[in-house]
């Protein structure tokens, strides 16, 4: 014992050697600096980083989307280092639902975890420093050193997830500048994003890809209520469930309502929900389920409270109109604005996801949205402003249709159009190419605008429009519309006395009724127009009314009658001095009397209407004539001087009256199959059916397809004959 006890004073008392800390070689993991050590050392190791698994569960029913989960395969396959995929839409189109089928499809990729963060975009917005203490709780962060500086959150999040494969779906994202402060700063972290916001940020400054969400295919949707109710509920009523479909137009959360109404009431037919969906007044009321996160109109106010007020006062405009489809000459006249404003605005209502442009300068919005605005804009806007913004819009469209027509056909008589409304800046086409792009674009909201103005009693914009729509309609075979449209123009044109307006009308009427096969209702307009024109005394409209006669006629099979009735026209049409019109009225007696085997005849009256057209540089004149003696030769069995002719006239036509164009097709295929040559016949119908495959024109379409299916099989169509 003393000896021990003199040994500790001893070393108490002398001095040690020194000590030298330095590794004399590379260590890795904990060092230990020790001089003598008595007993065991015990080292306890790093407990492994937590792996999160806080995906919520994947959707329990999903169809479809097969494009879009393709889309996001394919940017992950693209983008491997840092990847940030977007996928945006409206409220209610299925991106969180999207998200999680992905996500959990491939969660092998992420064995470190997969982190989920409902930012509550459009609601109360989760603030970005709560985001992230979020993040670092899942992380396995220690509370207690959690730092209150942002800056410092955001350094502990990105080390904690730094060379780690995780994946991390923010969902409800409200903007870029939202998430921007959440990105990790690793390239081993993919990054999923769901929002209604268009996340431009996310993608110019950072790359990342957008997957953008359209509502689901009709077939789609009803792929989905087969999984909800099942195939034989769903296939009881094939009428209700159409009208199901159309009036969810696919939106998801639309249907998920439905569905989930009819799961609940096993005994309900479809036919019920369709009668509680059927009014659009109350369509969205009948969607309401009383929980705002799957209501469509709590979503969708989320997305309007958001908006400037411009913005929120065009989107109201575009619920007044009944297309749901506008473009930016349609939203200028709306709002009265110019163009770089209005492009602002739709460009807002684009990044809420509220709009879709689907082509340059036409923005699309869903059928349910559309229904949604049209609700605002009865709440908010007083009627003194909505008439205003229709008003601007039935003066753009009737305008720039007259413009147009003028530039299709300059030798129709003109009429007098009052001044269009302050602010609706109708269109000034620069050529015949640039009128029928516009009317291409804008024929089915013509078609609303229309309507509109016969709702609100303004007659001469409702007869106007129809007058100024007439040689596009004409031209392109849309006669159902020509039908609609001059019937509103004769109850319109009656309602302001215009006389002349009326007869115009009628006749006009029963021009589109002998098209579309009504002879008794053509008859019954025409004889009414001439009474009244009679009475007027203007040879050239008693002369146009005798040439619809004249169709109405050989549409019945009585050619003799046709041939007298076109005489007739041609006769007031020379007393009248105007040459192009009797040139129509000659066109038509050399058909006729071609058909009435008048041959010679027929003749003469084709030359003397082709002078007539080529005098005045008409060639849609011309090419009709050339249509007409190519029909001549055909019947007369000059098969090459048919061809000669036939083509000639196809491409004169070039394209700008494809109703014409299609027929004389037909027939240059008739004269090949006569000709015996079944390559060319069918290249010639093929052409022809192309024309004609625009849903205008069903019987003529399905006629044209039995002659294809009659030519012999097995046709090398690729090499028409004279080419090799």
């Amino acid at each position: 014992m003393a000896t021990r006890q003199a040994r500790r004073r001893r070393s108490r008392a002398e001095p040690t050697e020194a000590v030298h800390n330095e590794l004399g070689a590379h260590a890795t993991g904990p060092v230990i600096q020790a001089g003598t050590i008595n007993g065991d050392i015990r080292l306890h190791a790093t407990p492994p980083a937590p792996r999160p698994r806080q995906l919520p569960p994947a959707p329990t029913w999903f169809t479809g989307r097969g494009k879009e989960l393709l889309e996001l395969n394919t940017a992950w396959c693209a983008v491997r280092e840092f990847p940030i995929i977007t996928i945006v839409g409206t409220g209610g189109i299925g991106k969180t639902s999207l998200a999680l089928r992905w996500a959990h499809s491939n969660v092998d990729l992420f064995p470190d975890g997969q982190l989920y963060v409902d930012l509550r975009g459009q609601g109360a917005v989760e603030q970005p420093a709560a985001a992230v203490r979020v993040l670092l709780d899942a992380l396995g962060a220690d509370h207690r050193s959690m730092p209150t500086d942002f800056d410092a959150l955001v350094g502990r999040y990105r080390s904690l997830v730094a060379d780690r494969r995780m994946l991390i779906v923010f969902d409800n994202a409200r903007d870029t500048a939202q998430v921007a402060a959440l990105l990790p700063g690793t390239r081993t972290c993919a990054v999923l994003v769901t929002s209604r916001d268009r996340m431009e940020g996310l993608h110019s400054s950072f790359g990342a890809v957008r997957v953008a969400l359209e509502e689901l295919s009709t077939r789609e949707a009803h792929e989905l209520l087969v999984q909800r109710l099942g195939d034989g509920r769903v296939e009881a009523d094939r009428e209700a469930l159409r009208e199901l479909l159309d009036y969810c137009a696919g939106l998801p959360l639309a249907l998920a309502v439905v569905a989930g109404r009819l799961a609940t009431h096993t005994d309900f037919p479809l036919t019920v929900v369709a009668a509680e969906l059927k009014e659009a007044t109350t369509r969205l009321s009948a969607l309401d389920t009383g929980d705002p996160s799957t209501t469509l109109t709590s979503l969708l106010s989320l997305s309007y409270k958001a908006l400037s007020p411009d913005t929120a006062e065009l989107f109201g405009f575009i619920g007044l109109i009944p297309t749901p489809d506008v473009g930016l000459g349609a939203a200028r006249a709306l709002t009265g604005l110019d163009t770089t404003a209005v492009r602002a605005l739709m460009r807002e209502l684009e990044r809420a996801s509220l709009v879709g442009e689907h082509l340059p300068g036409r923005w699309r919005m869903h059928d349910l949205i559309h229904l949604y605005a049209a609700q605002q804009a009865r709440a908010h806007q007083s009627p003194e402003l909505q008439h205003a913004a229709l008003r601007r819009l039935a003066d753009y469209y009737l305008h720039s249709a007259y413009t147009g027509d003028r530039m299709l056909d300059g030798n129709r008589v003109p009429i007098a159009l009052d001044e269009p409304a302050t602010g609706s800046r109708p269109e000034a086409f620069d050529d015949r190419d640039s009128a029928l792009a516009w009317f291409i674009a804008e024929h089915r909201c013509t078609v609303g605008v229309q309507q509109v103005a016969a709702e609100r009693g303004w007659h001469s914009t409702v007869w106007q429009l129809t007058w100024s729509l007439h040689t596009y309609r004409w031209r392109r075979g849309h006669f159902h519309d020509q039908v609609a449209g001059w019937s509103a123009a004769v109850s319109a044109a009656q309602s302001i006395g215009d006389t002349a307006a009326v007869a115009t009308a009628h006749r006009l009427l029963g021009a589109a009724c002998t098209r579309i096969g009504d002879l008794e209702r053509s008859f019954e307009h025409l004889n009414h127009a001439l009474e009244l024109l009679d009475q007027a005394g203007d040879p050239v409209e008693r002369a146009h009314a005798h040439r619809a006669l004249a169709r109405a006629r050989e549409r019945g099979g009585e050619h003799q009658q046709a041939l007298a009735q076109a005489l007739q026209a041609r006769t007031l049409y020379r007393e009248a001095d105007s040459p192009g019109n009797e040139a129509d009225a000659l066109d038509l007696m050399c058909l006729y009397e071609t058909k009435l085997g008048r041959y010679e005849e027929a003749r003469e009256h084709c030359a003397a209407a082709l002078a007539l057209y080529r005098q005045r540089h008409d060639r849609e004149g011309e090419a009709t004539t050339l249509d007409s003696l190519g029909y001549l030769a055909q019947r007369t069995g000059r098969y090459r001087d048919a061809l000669a002719h036939y083509e000639q006239a196809i491409l004169l036509f070039d394209g700008t009256n494809p109703y014409h164009q299609a027929n004389t097709l037909e027939r240059l295929g008739e004269v090949h199959a006569e000709l015996a040559d079944p390559v060319e016949a069918r290249l010639a119908w093929r052409r022809a059916l192309e024309l004609l495959d625009s849903g205008v024109r069903e019987a003529d379409a399905a006629r044209v397809r039995d002659r294809l299916d009659a030519l012999p099989q097995g046709v090398d169509t690729e090499t028409p004959r004279g080419s090799q």
